[in-house]
């Protein structure tokens, strides 16, 4: 038996879903995102080994603002009201990008929840959304862009695959194009880029957690990284220009015996796209195994 849940709402708040078994897994979404992204995150992570808990995080989609202008600590807390709902003690954690803050936080406000944590492309210090172009704010930002990329997903995953390792990375020239041939060749890694280019949007359901994300993120100054105790892995591709992988070296610095795994020509998405995302997710799932 594998047991799954569809989502629905703690009494925490937050929108979550389970399925599986085995060692517990909470799986944190980048920005912008939801649970739709953490079970794109999360198709690596077999429901026979693991049980994965996907969420919403706070102003995404179905889970709401705790109070008018929510922290990482206040998130981070949510965290660990939601595992008490599900009965659950302590958790491995896979977090991303704009969800890596958060986090890092839980693992220093809750180190007994806290078993062993992976962090992709996580930042480590202040972000800001980069300026995009009218055509790009008109796909990003409202429900009638959001539309157009699950259409052009669907009709155009070349160009999808292209637009999105383009604007997520320094890769150029025949380094793009043979990132992108290797990814439309392979169905696990067109997959996972075609289905996140659906996702990505800051209108309508996503917008308070956005802002949210805007304004925190923003703010980052001291993430006490130093008083992290799960054992940490953290992966980085070196060609990432959304996050800088500056901000996993500054990790592998602070936390405590962290080992920092750095993909060549890697993109914002290296866990998931690069050529060797096969090696490295079955070293996380490792680390996440960890008791």
């Amino acid at each position: 038996m594998q047991p799954e849940t569809c989502p629905a709402a703690t009494a925490a708040g937050a929108e979550i879903a389970t399925r599986g078994v085995g060692a517990p897994v909470l799986v944190v979404h980048g920005t912008p995102g939801g649970i739709d992204v953490a079970e794109i995150m999360a198709r690596f992570l077999p429901s026979t080994d693991f049980r994965v808990v996907t969420l919403s995080r706070p102003g995404y989609l179905r889970t709401p603002l705790p109070t008018d202008a929510p922290s990482l600590d206040d998130e981070a807390d949510l965290y660990a009201a939601v595992l008490d709902d599900l009965g659950i003690d302590r958790v491995g954690v896979l977090a991303w990008s704009g969800g890596g803050p958060a986090a890092y936080r839980f693992a220093v406000r809750h180190p007994d929840r806290v078993r062993s944590l992976v962090v992709a492309a996580g930042l480590t210090g202040p972000w800001a959304p980069p300026e995009v172009s009218a055509p790009e704010r008109l796909v990003g930002g409202t429900a009638f862009g959001a539309s157009l990329a699950r259409a052009a997903a669907r009709l155009l995953p070349r160009t999808v695959v292209r637009l999105a390792v383009g604007g997520e990375s320094s890769l150029r020239g025949s380094a793009l194009r043979d990132h992108v041939a290797g990814v439309l060749h392979d169905p696990v890694r067109r997959a996972f880029v075609l289905d996140l280019a659906r996702t990505g949007n800051t209108s309508g359901p996503h917008r308070d957690g956005w802002d949210t994300d805007v304004r925190n993120l923003g703010a980052i100054d001291d993430l006490g990284l130093a008083a992290v105790r799960a054992p940490t892995l953290l992966v980085h591709g070196d060609a990432d220009t959304d996050v800088l992988p500056s901000h996993s070296a500054r990790a592998a610095a602070e936390v405590p015996g962290a080992e920092l795994a750095v993909l060549p020509g890697g993109t914002h998405f290296a866990l998931w796209d690069h050529p060797d995302a096969e090696a490295v997710q079955a070293r996380v799932r490792e680390h996440l195994r960890q008791a």
